[in-house]
Parts: C-alpha cells; structure tokens; sequence
C-alpha cells in the first residue's frame, strides 16, 4: 500500500502536485482542503457571530463529501473561511474518520492539506511539504480564478494568503508544521511540470528506500 501526504500552505501548488502524482501512481486522491472550504461556505453568514463555532461543528458533522461542488469553493473568500472553521476540534474531529478512512483504504491513496502527515496519515509511505513565496502563491490564485473567468484583485488576494499564513503559524496543525520526516519542496521557481517531476522523484526516491530497508 502507498500513501502519500502532500501539505503546505494556501495556494502553494500542493493540490496540483497531488493531482499529478495520483495519475502518475495510479492512486485516488482527496482534496481535503476542499471538505474544510465547503464547511467554511456553510456557515460563512454566521461568521463572528457568538454561536459561530457551534455552527461549524454541526455543519462539519452534517456534511456530505459525495455532494461537494469544488467549482463554487475554490475562491480567496472561501479559503480564508476554511481557515476560520479548521481551528475548531470539533470541527477536526467531525472530518477525521473520512479522511483517515480514505488514508486507509485497500492499495492506498494521495490526500493533500494541512495536517495530512502529521495527523490523518502520520505512517505514510511519503510526506512531502510544497512551500512556496506569497507573493507567488498569490499571482498562481489569482491566474486560477482569471481562468475560470471571474475578476480577482490581486493586492486583495495577496492579503488574504498572507492573514490565513498568520492563522496558520498560531495552529498546531496548519500549514506551517511540516512532520518531521517530511521532504520540503520550494516550487517558487518552478513551473508545474517541473514541480510535479521534482515531487515524483521525491516519491520514488523514497520507496526505493524503503524497499531496500
């Protein structure tokens, strides 16, 4: 079975990595930023308001992976609301048996994240940690959303990326806390292509080394 972590922080380029390296090994991936995102937009309304955290929890034990739309969550808006809503345990709690079970299923699978190889899969077969400067994690967002059509604001964008780095830093499980034995991958400098052959080779790398272990 192989199992690979892919984390990092918003907009570093992990989810298009970990697209690549399931076709490439022919394993299923989950997205799971976009279960905290879907979260995040169901109670996006309440935001601020006393019961605030109460609502995510039920929504987050309410919620139906099979029925998430990733089209209408993949904006600046709603990652900065998954953010918000990832800090509640209850909300953590309520999601983890979906992503442990998808972790654990018969061949294994990719996830990527925040906290994939430090607490939904921390005996994966590879862990990587894709990093990348804010500034360019900001321009790759916003040619993201230009693509689908929609009008972004950079300097907006920019400070939402750099607000959710600073929620992150201050939670034990965001994306700033790679696992110990996680290999880092800068694709600041680097286009996808070349991202996603650094990212095989690291797998590779590692489960050469295991198998000769």
């Amino acid at each position: 079975m192989t199992v690979i972590a892919v984390d990092g922080p918003a907009a570093s380029g992990k989810g298009t990595l970990a697209a690549g390296l399931a076709r490439h090994f022919g394993l299923p991936q989950l997205d799971t930023g976009l279960l905290y995102r879907a979260v995040g937009r169901a109670v996006m309304e309440a935001d601020g308001a006393p019961d605030f955290e109460a609502r995510a929890v039920s929504a987050a034990r309410a919620l139906d992976a099979a029925r998430i739309d990733p089209y209408d969550l993949l904006t600046a808006e709603m990652g900065v609301m998954a953010s918000k809503v990832a800090v509640f345990p209850g909300v953590r709690a309520a999601l983890f048996a979906a992503q442990r079970d998808f972790a654990r299923q018969p061949g294994g699978a990719v996830l990527d994240g925040r906290d994939i190889g430090t607490v939904i899969a921390p005996d994966a077969t590879a862990k990587l940690f894709i990093l990348a400067d804010p500034q360019v994690r900001a321009e790759r967002r916003a040619r993201q959303l230009e693509a689908r059509g929609i009008t972004v604001n950079r300097a907006e964008i920019l400070r939402q990326i750099e607000e959710r780095d600073a929620r992150d830093r201050n939670a034990p499980h965001g994306g700033f806390h790679p696992a110990e034995d996680a290999v880092l991958l800068d694709t600041s400098r680097l286009d996808i292509d070349a991202a996603l052959k650094a990212a095989i080779a690291i797998v590779e790398d590692v489960i050469a080394r295991g198998s000769a272990s």
